[in-house]
């Protein structure tokens, strides 16, 4: 029986309040917290480590639904959390209970004292934690922001590494040049480790990982070199270092979830150590779940608002690369106007997301993400949408308020709900 709610909220409200900063790039605190835990990250079960900007929730979703096709059972620990915090901690194919997480809060508190630790070191610890008390076959774990100070490089010989497309996210914290990020999401690869790759912005970009690879001495695997995903006409062929295969098209929209689901094969090829047929992979693509990644919503009150024949979305993407997906989505959207809702963080470049965009939007209607502070006003929301071109643009109070005014128009249409994680989550609470 999970413990109140409130006392679980009351829990997650203080996790981090003893450090300033919500974000410290350093290990000496997470690893002190452990070492008070006596080390639970030692006793974990083969772990798949992935960095990247765009594509690691995704690919790991794939790992899961790959391993547990082949009957393996996984711990999954990922972020953010859409709608509720248990979502970033799965123990052995299970969300978190409530009560056991209100426990390892406490627990994971009482070991540090005062010292301080951010909130994602402090969620990361209780995940650990939880893993190491519970038996699986594979620990699935993204990281949060970089990689070579994250708070989850900690393994030093993890089963399997990889870093998905690298792109411009969290500027303040990676900078600017890509290269120069590329170099801090390398940091997860690890002497004797297969090193995967997955195709990146540009030669330059690969050539830094494979440098940063064989300075450790792992073992790089790079997308367009050692393996590679096409185009069929009944989904995409995968062709990597264990096998050449004709798939079915994935459960989860877009011809970028190739690469992912073709990163996660490749990871589990490369490893070795788990007996994943290629029935598996099959049954894994069709029934692979990530939420709030090119979503269709066909329930609840935001679509009961659509007028008959309508369409309603949802996608996370609040960046450079995130943009180019939606865009390309788009462009295959050929049937009907596109009409977007658009909120986005004050830190995001709204243009990354909406400059691909444009060619195919109709209307916008911008809106300040419900509940978050760092969220951008509805009215400057819509300013940088008119200023990228969006002529039809408006704030709106709610996405209620966004889709009454859209509603208005004739004849079926399509609405995406896109411009950050933080909203999609929003949505799909109010949602239902």
């Amino acid at each position: 029986m999970d413990r109140p709610n409130s006392a679980l909220e009351a829990a997650l409200a203080g996790l981090g309040r003893l450090h300033p900063k919500a974000i410290d790039l350093s290990l000496g605190r997470i690893e002190a917290r452990l070492a008070a835990l006596g080390n639970p990250e030692r006793r974990l079960p083969p772990v798949f480590h992935v960095a990247g900007t765009n594509g690691k929730g995704s690919t790991i979703a794939f790992l899961r639904a790959f391993l547990e096709a082949a009957g393996y059972r996984c711990h999954v620990y990922t972020s953010p959390h859409l709608v509720r915090f248990n979502e970033r901690i799965r123990v052995a194919g299970d969300l978190i209970p409530d009560d056991s997480l209100l426990e390892l809060i406490r627990e994971v508190d009482r070991a540090g004292g005062e010292a301080p630790i951010t909130h994602f070191e402090i969620t990361t610890a209780i995940a650990f934690l939880a893993f190491a008390r519970t038996p699986a076959d594979a620990a699935l774990i993204e990281v949060g922001l970089g990689g070579r100070f994250d708070a989850t490089n900690l393994f030093p010989r993890p089963h399997a590494t990889a870093v998905t497309r690298i792109s411009h996210d969290h500027r303040q914290f990676l900078g600017d040049v890509l290269t120069e990020i590329a170099g801090e999401k390398a940091g997860i690869f690890k002497q004797g480790v297969s090193a995967v790759m997955a195709e990146q912005p540009n030669k330059i970009v690969r050539d830094r990982l494979l440098r940063e690879a064989e300075t450790v001495g792992a073992r790089p695997i790079a997308y367009g070199r050692d393996w590679r995903v096409a185009e069929t006409g009944a989904g995409f062929r995968y062709e990597g270092p264990g096998r050449s295969i004709d798939l079915p098209p994935p459960a989860l929209l877009g011809r970028h979830q190739w690469m992912n689901a073709g990163t996660a094969i490749t990871m589990l090829d490369s490893a070795g150590g788990f007996d994943v047929s290629d029935d598996a992979l099959r049954r894994g693509l069709i029934s692979v779940e990530w939420p709030g990644r090119l979503q269709r919503l066909t329930r609840g009150p935001l679509t009961a608002m659509l007028p008959p024949g309508w369409e309603l979305w949802l996608d996370g993407a609040h960046n450079d690369s995130g943009g180019e997906v939606l865009g390309a989505q788009a462009a295959l959207w050929n049937d009907r106007p596109l009409d977007l809702i658009f909120g986005v963080r004050a830190e995001k470049v709204p243009a990354d997301v909406l400059g691909p965009l444009v060619p195919h939007t109709a209307r916008l209607r911008a809106i300040a993400i419900p509940g978050d502070p760092a969220s951008l006003s509805a009215e400057a929301a819509a300013t940088a949408a008119r200023a990228v071109g969006i002529a039809d643009t408006a704030p709106a109070a709610s996405a209620m308020d966004a889709m009454a005014s859209l509603a208005s128009a004739v004849g079926p249409r399509r609405v995406l709900i896109c411009g950050s994680l933080y909203l999609a989550g929003a949505v799909l609470a109010e949602n239902g």
